[in-house]
């Protein structure tokens, strides 16, 4: 009797992405980029507005072209320890 096999589907699998960067600092960023351009209410600030939006979003593509789990892994990785001692148990105690 043959394995059954079972379709992983993309869908399920896929990254959640929005206008092709991470979905969480692409919206982030144009939040930040709405409210300096209508607290404000000035040219400048709608041209910086315009400009750290596109520029955000430009690295943002970058990055998720790159991994689009990028920030999940870095975020795991300020979660680790600078150095982790060696040890024979994870139950050893230090004696001085």
């Amino acid at each position: 009797m043959p394995l059954r096999t079972i379709p992983i589907r993309r869908v399920g699998n896929r990254a959640s992405l929005f206008l092709g960067g991470d979905r969480e600092l692409v919206m982030f960023s144009g939040l930040l980029a709405f409210a300096l351009i209508f607290s404000a209410q000035e040219l400048r600030a709608t041209i910086v507005g315009i400009l750290l939006w596109t520029v955000s979003l430009y690295l943002l593509r970058l990055m998720a072209k790159a991994d689009p789990m990028l920030r999940h892994v870095y975020l795991r990785l300020r979660r680790y320890k600078q150095y982790y001692p060696a040890r024979s148990t994870p139950y050893y105690e230090h004696r001085r």
